[in-house]
């Protein structure tokens, strides 16, 4: 049988290995004391759109101007005209919080056509609407004023998520 006080290396190795597994579980269980970061309020924020060169494709920005960092949903919110539904995010994910700094940008591109099966399948809106956050009322912004005069082309419209620099 072996004693603590015949081999008090192993004992206290012991010792200390129960003493960092209580200290990891106790960790694993313990609440954070970070707070969460608010939502970010719709006034805080500056909405840019803009359609690039590139057929069937739009820039997104937003701004925090606000004096703190908040957080959005990290899928912008895109609706096209009167047509149900948004464009989906690309790669899929959930929802889930986006962290901007104060006085920070974020930024997203939306391909509004997908490889259509036929060009007949493409509907035409004269506006479509973007938000940084689903919570927000966000812009609506025509067609005219992105420089589209016939208007946007949509077809299973896609987004990207918020990052932290211009694709």
């Amino acid at each position: 049988m072996y004693t603590h006080q015949r081999f008090p290396a192993v004992g206290a190795l012991a010792a200390a290995f129960l003493l960092a597994a209580s200290a990891t579980a106790a960790a694993a269980v313990a609440p954070s004391t970070k707070a969460p970061l608010p939502r970010c309020a719709e006034r805080d924020l500056s909405l840019k759109v803009t359609a690039v060169p590139t057929p069937d494709v739009l820039s997104l920005r937003f701004t925090n101007h606000g004096r703190h960092a908040c957080v959005v949903d990290r899928i912008p919110t895109v609706t096209f005209g009167d047509l149900d539904g948004a464009a989906r995010p690309n790669p899929p994910a959930d929802s889930g919080p986006y962290r901007v700094a104060a006085g920070a940008s974020a930024y997203a591109t939306v391909r509004t056509v997908l490889a259509p099966p036929t060009p007949a399948d493409v509907r035409v809106v004269r506006d479509i609407g973007v938000a940084a956050d689903p919570a927000h009322r966000g812009v609506r912004i025509t067609a005219a004023a992105l420089g589209l005069p016939k208007g946007v082309r949509v077809y299973d419209p896609v987004t990207t998520l918020w990052q932290p620099k211009a694709p």
